[in-house]
Parts: structure tokens; C-alpha cells; sequence
């Protein structure tokens, strides 16, 4: 046992060269992939180039270096909308170069505008996603529901903007496959049996730490329902499961747990406990009236069982958008 852990900080160093050598070769292949769409592009704009020409370059490459994978018609002619899409993009291009190609496809196919494709790249290289999280994310329409989580979001007392910026207030379950009526029970065991979707939803940062988790007060023992820590925010988080829609005196026993929490679990470097009450759905003058005077950090976020159309989402967020823009110009 001594010597596996003498021998541990060699295996890391081992572990963190590797990473740097994948990510190495990953910038060197995206960046070939990127002068090979270069060279395309001025072909096609000097010579003419179209894909019959690209066939016969994947040909070419096919018959006379065997060797040589990922070069199809398909994937040459990517490489050529991805040079265009990304060519005199300063604030995209560098990022595209974190990123695996698999990846860049995902989000060069999927995505519409500069303002999405930004927020999909840098949220797979702060969230290290895999490609299929990654697809996951596109699929649920992450962006849309950021957003309009965004604008619908309640000014919240005694609660960080950080923290406000950090835990949306809408969050999407499909995954747990739950029927339309179910009960709080059978919310719970289908979180706990799917943790690591869970958690993919609410952000990486978010170490379960446990679920009934006890706290004693008194001569008595309680228990809260989901019980995290979140690495950036650095505190602990309480989530309490509710079916229904959001009533007033569910905060009164947040604010009882988070007290509980801070007095007794909290260590000393950390910042105080946040709580977030997951509701089937909230009233939003329910949630301002209520929270207006709570002094505790809480927030109250609801959940969907079910995908929403992605178009729907888009939809909204683009009347959104356009209000916006009619209420500058009004006051102009």
C-alpha cells in the first residue's frame, strides 16, 4: 500500500502528459483539417472546384495512401465549410481548436447562429463533454432554455449574482423517462439511479455528496433530499424534490435545512449552503412574493419530464428578442 502511494504523483504526472499530448495532436489535426478547407475553398473559387473534383481528391487519397483515414468526399467538403464558416472569426476560430472534429461537426451541423455556436464551444471546453453529452446538450436545445432561463429570471434578495448565474431556474429530465403522474419517490430513485445524466444537466461542477442526507438538530433527524457540492461556487447545495407547483411554505423548511447545514456540515474555508426547491412548476408572483424577504441564498427551479420542441423554444426566444428591440426603439 506504501508504495502505491509513493508511486501515485508519477502516475498523475504520467496521466497529465498524456492529456497534454492528445490535446497537442487534437490542434494539429484541426488545424490540418482547416488548411485542407482553405485549399478547397481557393480552388473552387479559382478552378472551379466542386465535389466531383473533392471525389476524385478522396479517391486519389483512398488508392494511393491507404493508409490515410478520414478523408471521404464527406469529410473533405466539412473541412471546407468549416474553414469558411470559422475564416475571419477571431473570437470562434482559436476555440474550435480545443475541440475534438467529432465535436466541431456536432456544432458546425447543429447550430444557426455565431452567438450559439460560441456558447456550445466554450461550454464543451469548460465541461470537458463527451461527444455524446455534447449531442445531448444540442438535442434538449441547452441554448434556448439558458436563455430564456436567463430572461425569465426572477431578481432573487440576498442572492449572489454568481450564484444566480450559476443555477438556472427551468431544468429539463426527459432522461428519467418518468411518466406524466408520478410521485416524489419515484423522482427520487430515478435521479439517484440516473446521477450522471443528473448532473450533466445542472453542471459539472456539482459533486453529489449524498440523498437522504441526515442532519440532526435537536433530538431529532431530518433528512434532505439531494444533498451536492459545487466546486466553482464552492458550498454545499440542498435540493429539495417537489411534484407539484411551488407553495410558499416549502421555503420554511429549506431555510431550516440550509441553517442546519451551515451550523453543523459547512466547513470553516467554505461559502455559505445554497438551496434550490425543484418543483414540477412555480407561479412566478408566487415565487417574487415569497422570496422577497427570505435572507437565506435559495432559488426555485422547476422541471420538465418531457423534450420541448426545439423550434417552439427558438420561436420564443426570438419574440423575445424582438420586443426587446421595439422597446429600445420606443423609448428612442
Amino acid at each position: 500500500m506504501e508504495l502505491q502511494i509513493e508511486f501515485t504523483p508519477i502516475v498523475s504526472l504520467i496521466e497529465k502528459a498524456r492529456e497534454k499530448a492528445i490535446a497537442s495532436v487534437n490542434r494539429e489535426l484541426i488545424s490540418l483539417y482547416w488548411d485542407i478547407g482553405e485549399y478547397v475553398t481557393l480552388k473552387s473559387k479559382s478552378d472551379g472546384w466542386g465535389k466531383s473534383t473533392v471525389k476524385s481528391l478522396s479517391d486519389f487519397i483512398s488508392r494511393e495512401y491507404p493508409d490515410l483515414r478520414g478523408f471521404s468526399t464527406q469529410n473533405i467538403w466539412r473541412m471546407k465549410q468549416f474553414y469558411e464558416k470559422y475564416i475571419g472569426n477571431e473570437k470562434l476560430s482559436p476555440l474550435v481548436r480545443e475541440l475534438s472534429w467529432s465535436h466541431n461537426l456536432l456544432i458546425l451541423s447543429k447550430t444557426k447562429s455565431d452567438e450559439e455556436k460560441e456558447f456550445y464551444l466554450m461550454l464543451s471546453i469548460k465541461e470537458r463533454y463527451s461527444k455524446r453529452e455534447l449531442e445531448r446538450q444540442l438535442d434538449s436545445a441547452f441554448f434556448e432554455r439558458v436563455m430564456l432561463s436567463a430572461e425569465n429570471k426572477i431578481a432573487l434578495p440576498n442572492v449572489d449574482s454568481k450564484i444566480g448565474n450559476t443555477i438556472r431556474d427551468s431544468y429539463m429530465l426527459e432522461f428519467l423517462n418518468l411518466p406524466d403522474s408520478h410521485r416524489e419517490k419515484d423522482l427520487h430513485a430515478a435521479i439517484i439511479t440516473n446521477m450522471k445524466k443528473f448532473i450533466l444537466e445542472f453542471g459539472k461542477d456539482f459533486i453529489f455528496v449524498g440523498d437522504e442526507y441526515r442532519v440532526e438538530v435537536g433530538n431529532n433527524d431530518y433528512f434532505i433530499d439531494l444533498l451536492f457540492f459545487h466546486r466553482e461556487l464552492s458550498c454545499l447545495v440542498a435540493i429539495e424534490l417537489k411534484i407539484d407547483d411551488f407553495k410558499p411554505e416549502y421555503l420554511g423548511k429549506m431555510n431550516f435545512y440550509l441553517e442546519a447545514l451551515d451550523r453543523d456540515v459547512k466547513k470553516p474555508h467554505e461559502n455559505p449552503s445554497v438551496g434550490i426547491i425543484l418543483c414540477k412548476s412555480k407561479d412566478r408572483d408566487v415565487v417574487e412574493y415569497t422570496l422577497s424577504r427570505n435572507l437565506s441564498p435559495t432559488l426555485i427551479a422547476d422541471y420538465q419530464t418531457k423534450l420541448i420542441d426545439k423550434g417552439l423554444l427558438q420561436e420564443k426566444l426570438h419574440e423575445i428578442f424582438e420586443d426587446e428591440i421595439s422597446d429600445l426603439e420606443t423609448s428612442e
